[in-house]
């Protein structure tokens, strides 16, 4: 399939059967493909549901509203969620979410018989079945998002202690025990960030900032972009007037103590996050492939019970409609619409009052659905597409 002229949405349509429901298939079949293939289609078969009386079927309706808006937020949320996780490869969240291990088409069609059966009768089981489990996927994201972005920030900020300017930064990684004089009772040694345009008054000066400056105990330690970290080494009781001279000349004392133990410590925490990380990406990319998967197929039964209860609503009894699913080519939508519009106008005494097919006409808009003369529900993977 061309990815470009295939939209990843599809429109889930329901027509009354005409004499069989198979002609009703093949009418639209027909229409849909012989001019410039405007749709892919493929039957979408809703097993007959046990109806109640009307207004158990009006009140369902207003339920399934609710139910479809709140699991779609939910297979948003983990596909979502699935890019942060995935980072620097987006390109992969595709292949990871695809619904089932399956192309998004098959299973819409595929899962749907098998589960539907479950649902005889058309009362409130199916909702609370499918609510009771998306609503579990909804709060085990929330746990594991949680657990998983702590150690995800914790990790960044220590990664960031290790970045930046070498005014801010840590310099744990950086300085070696020799450039130090430890252990002495007399004796210290400060680290100072001199930039570049000032390192030659550095040289020139160091020794005489203050009284009891070691002569040549500067090095160049590291640098970055505009300083040099340089060691000095003096007596503790003129550590005072060495800072305070030292800032004149734009030349920063660190505070810094030379600490193995702590910065051992900082170095194992960084290794123990890093190493967390890494263990918990597997198992939790595979609990957001899985559940989501899971929440999709939820959604679209969710899609397929509003289908037969506006289509009864709509069309009467006995049941007797066609569901169909359509995948619309991307340059040729609004053609698509005008065919159906032709096809199915017919069915509605009001649609002949619509001289557009997708003007909103007041009092009509079910549920923020847009209003056609068939039954008409889209599902959006555009959703699941992070660039």
């Amino acid at each position: 399939q061309d990815n470009e002229t295939k939209m990843t949405e599809f429109w889930l349509i329901s027509a009354p059967g005409e004499k069989t429901c198979q002609q009703t298939w093949e009418k639209l079949h027909a229409a849909t493909t012989k001019n410039n293939n405007l749709s892919t289609n493929s039957k979408f078969n809703i097993p007959d549901l046990k109806v109640g009386t009307l207004d158990v079927l009006v009140g369902l309706s207003d339920e399934l509203a609710k139910l479809d808006a709140f699991v779609e937020s939910v297979v948003k949320k983990v596909a979502q969620y699935m890019a942060d996780v995935l980072e620097d490869s987006k390109d992969k969240v595709q292949e990871n979410l695809l619904a089932n291990g399956g192309k998004v088409l098959t299973i819409i069609s595929l899962k749907l018989r098998n589960n539907l059966n479950y649902y005889s009768s058309l009362d409130t089981v199916p909702f609370l079945f499918i609510f009771k489990g998306v609503n579990q996927i909804d709060n085990d994201l929330k746990a594991r998002a949680s657990a998983y972005n702590n150690l995800k920030g914790n990790l960044q900020n220590l990664e960031r202690k290790n970045a930046g300017s070498l005014l801010t930064r840590s310099l744990a990684d950086i300085v070696k025990k020799e450039d130090f004089v430890l252990d002495s009772e007399y004796l210290v040694t400060l680290l100072v960030i001199v930039p570049k345009l000032n390192y030659n008054d550095w040289v020139k000066q160091y020794e005489t900032l203050a009284e009891m400056v070691v002569p040549r105990s500067s090095n160049v330690l590291f640098e970055d972009q505009d300083s040099y970290l340089c060691n000095v080494t003096l007596f503790r009781k003129a550590v005072d007037d060495f800072k305070h001279k030292a800032r004149e000349y734009k030349f920063m004392v660190r505070d810094f103590q030379y600490n193995e133990e702590e910065m051992k410590a900082d170095k194992e925490e960084m290794n123990r996050l890093s190493t967390d990380k890494k263990k918990q990406f597997g198992p939790l990319v595979r609990w957001l492939k899985v559940n989501f998967s899971e929440a999709f197929i939820a959604w679209i039964h969710v899609k397929a019970l509003r289908v037969f209860v506006e289509s009864v609503l709509r069309y009467g009894l006995p049941v007797n409609f066609q569901a169909m699913l359509l995948q619309p080519n991307k340059k040729t939508m609004k053609k698509l619409r005008e065919v159906l519009y032709d096809l199915y106008k017919h069915l509605d005494s009001s649609a002949a009052a619509i001289i557009d097919a997708t003007v909103d006409i007041p009092g009509l808009n079910l549920s923020q659905q847009e209003y056609y003369p068939y039954v008409y529900y889209k599902i959006d993977c555009n959703l699941l597409e992070f660039k």
